[in-house]
C-alpha cells in the first residue's frame, strides 16, 4: 500500500487588498509589513519540521511567503503556477463593494457560489476545483511518505478544505482561511483527510521588535 503523503498547506501573509477587501485573484499582489511579519513567524513555527520539499504559487504573495519557510530549513522553493489563486477576470481590482454597485447580477452569482458562475476572463468554480484539487494529487504523489508543503491562497486553502471535508463548492463556508494560517492535511490515492486546519498560535504574539509597520 502506498504511503500518506503529509501535507501542510499555508496560505499567504497579509497584503493590503487583504485589509481593503479587494480581489487580487491572479494581480501580482505584494506582502505588506504586517504580511511579512507573519511570513516570517510562520517560518519560525515550521523551522523545526522535518520538511521535505516546498511548492508554491509564484504569485509574489505567496513566493515570499515560502522562501521565509524555506530559508531556516536551507531549502528551494519549488514554483508551481498552478497553485495560483482563482483567476477573477474582470472582478480583480475591484473591492467587494464595487463589484456589488457596478455588477449586481455577477455579484449575487459570486455570492451565492453558483459552480458555473465564470466571471469575465476568469474561471469557474468548478474549473478552479479542478485546477487545484488536480495539482495537488499531483505533487502529493511525486512524494509518498514524505512531507510536502504547499504555499498558496485563500481560495485555494478553501478547495483543499473542501475535498477533505466532502463538502461540495456551495456549502456554505464555516471555516477559517487565516493569511499566514498552518492547515494540515493527508493525502492517499483515494483523497485527502484533514488533519488540523488553521492553527494561527504562531501569530497571537502582537508586532514586537521583528517588525516595523
Amino acid at each position: 500500500m502506498e504511503e500518506a503523503t503529509r501535507l501542510i498547506a499555508v496560505r499567504h501573509g497579509e497584503t493590503a487588498w487583504n485589509v481593503g477587501t479587494r480581489i487580487q485573484g491572479q494581480l501580482d499582489i505584494g506582502l505588506n509589513a504586517i504580511g511579512e511579519w507573519q511570513a516570517r513567524r510562520v517560518g519560525q513555527a515550521l523551522a523545526d519540521e522535518a520538511i521535505d520539499v516546498i511548492y508554491a504559487s509564484d504569485l509574489a504573495r505567496a513566493w515570499n511567503t515560502a522562501l521565509e519557510i524555506a530559508r531556516p530549513l536551507g531549502l528551494q522553493v519549488r514554483p508551481e503556477p498552478r497553485l495560483r489563486e482563482r483567476a477573477f477576470g474582470c472582478f480583480e481590482g475591484m473591492s467587494f463593494a464595487e463589484i456589488e454597485q457596478n455588477l449586481p447580477d455577477q455579484a449575487r452569482l459570486w455570492r451565492e457560489r453558483d459552480p458555473a458562475f465564470t466571471p469575465e476572463g476568469g474561471e469557474s468554480l468548478l474549473v478552479f476545483r479542478d485546477r487545484i484539487t488536480a495539482v495537488a494529487a499531483e505533487l502529493a504523489a511525486r512524494h509518498p511518505g514524505e512531507l510536502v508543503v504547499l504555499v498558496a491562497h485563500g481560495g485555494v486553502m478553501d478547495v483543499l478544505y473542501r475535498a477533505a471535508t466532502r463538502q461540495g463548492l456551495q456549502a456554505p463556508r464555516t471555516w477559517m482561511l487565516g493569511n499566514a494560517s498552518i492547515n494540515r492535511l493527508l493525502w492517499t490515492p483515494e483523497g485527502l483527510i484533514l488533519v488540523g486546519w488553521s492553527d494561527t498560535t504562531h501569530l497571537n504574539d502582537a508586532l514586537n521588535d521583528d517588525a516595523t509597520v
